[in-house]
């Protein structure tokens, strides 16, 4: 397998970002709803102050992607939350935790993030166990946390503490 090379999001990516993030593998476990559209995927990519936008590409092709946001409220601005997708196709090969890496890179020293913060399916075992892996740790339960196939789901409120 090539290196997987990570570099931030360009406009040309977002035709590719929407179609991993409307892979039913991928869906299922983020807060997207099926089918999301051209135009929302191009307003969510558009600069926005905090926010990077990080894909991960293998051989030119963007297999990859993760976004950070920095809080902008001034007594949270120490704190980012992220989300990420891989396509499902690379699936276990490394691309999330190179993600995730290069994030956590830029946070601790590049962007002044001392707390970096997600939310995951409690059900989503392969994901909470990168998340672990890289020095996240759960903090609490969400109940009922979010909808899914007409079911509520419960989530992890995970974080990494900078240290």
């Amino acid at each position: 397998m090539s290196d997987i090379v990570i570099r931030h999001a360009e406009a040309k990516d977002y035709d590719t970002i929407r179609q991993i993030h409307a892979q039913p593998e991928v869906y299922h476990n983020t807060l997207q709803v099926p089918h999301p559209s051209s135009h929302m995927w191009h307003e969510r990519l558009t600069d926005r102050p905090g926010v990077k936008q990080l894909v991960a590409s293998i051989d030119d092709q963007v297999v990859g992607h993760l976004a950070i946001e920095v809080i902008q409220r001034p007594r949270r601005s120490h704190v980012a939350d992220f989300g990420i997708c891989v396509d499902s196709r690379w699936h276990n090969r490394g691309v999330a935790s190179e993600l995730i890496r290069t994030m956590i890179d830029m946070c601790d020293n590049w962007l002044r993030v001392d707390r970096i913060e997600l939310t995951v399916f409690v059900d989503n075992a392969p994901a909470v166990a990168v998340y672990q892996k890289l020095g996240f740790e759960i903090e609490g339960t969400g109940r009922k946390y979010a909808l899914r196939n007409g079911e509520y789901v419960d989530a992890y409120f995970m974080a990494r503490l900078k240290g």
